[in-house]
């Protein structure tokens, strides 16, 4: 069952920012708001919650630096240690160079897997983002979560807050 989508487009963020205000009050769910620049305190309004890519991250940074010294260690003091002018086999200080090149390597690699697929921006994905509203302007997608709320509402409560279009978009 696809659902009817309204998105409403605004000139100004503090007429987006009142429109999603009323909207949570009134019980509309808000599917999503667009911007063409970041607004300070939109994440909390809409309820996003921060981040977890950072603890993604970290553990393929350690993943990388562990890899990295391992193998390293292994192949200069275990499976073929070669005594070069009477150095250790383990001399840590000659394996920093590469420990730390894969550590930004696999840091970087797992980081930006897990967002593409976290996000389902996969390769010939369709984008759901609303034409030509990050250019100038704010929108606010809103959609019914009941049938408490008349569907001729939603128009309403947009064009309330100065939207200076408001669209239909999506389903039956």
């Amino acid at each position: 069952m696809n659902q009817r989508i309204h998105v409403g487009v605004f000139r100004d963020e503090a007429s987006l920012l009142s429109a999603i205000a009323e909207s949570q009050e009134r019980g509309v769910r808000i599917v999503d708001a667009y911007s063409p620049y970041p607004i300070h305190g939109i994440d909390a309004r809409l309820g996003i919650r921060r981040s977890r890519l950072t603890i993604v991250c970290f553990l393929g940074c350690l993943t990388g630096l562990a890899v990295g010294l391992g193998f390293q260690y292994w192949s200069s003091a275990v499976s073929w240690p070669v005594n070069v002018g009477g150095k250790p086999f383990d001399s840590l200080p000659a394996f920093v160079p590469v420990g730390f090149e894969l550590t930004v390597l696999c840091g970087g690699l797992s980081t930006a897997f897990v967002l593409l697929m976290r996000s389902r921006l996969w390769p010939g994905k369709s984008s759901r983002a609303v034409e030509g509203v990050t250019d100038d302007c704010f929108a606010l997608a809103i959609a019914r979560k009941d049938a408490s709320l008349p569907a001729a509402e939603l128009p309403a409560l947009l064009e309330r807050h100065g939207a200076v279009e408001v669209r239909l978009e999506g389903g039956s």
